[in-house]
């Protein structure tokens, strides 16, 4: 994969496989509440490229930004950090 730029980087779960090259991943993550002060839980799902159709639900991976790649896909699979069992 070519290096174009600086892309934002995540890291999520794969909670739906059932299209064809295109996985849903979910990215939870953990901000400070302005006022309270206290961490609130948010989370944000992601429709994703995956080439190969290799990521199966309950897979760890990390996803990278890049170019629209349909209506509502703009991320792609950078690589897969641990399988589900």
């Amino acid at each position: 994969m070519k290096e174009r730029g600086h892309s934002k980087t995540q890291v999520g779960i794969v909670v739906s496989d059932k299209m064809d090259k295109t996985v849903v991943v979910r990215v939870d993550k953990l901000t400070k509440h302005p006022v309270y002060k206290k961490y609130v839980r948010g989370r944000t799902t992601y429709k994703v490229h995956d080439e190969k159709n290799e990521n199966r639900v309950g897979d760890k991976v990390e996803i990278m930004e890049s170019r629209p790649l349909s209506k509502e896909k703009r991320w792609r699979i950078y690589r897969t950090l641990e399988k589900a069992l």
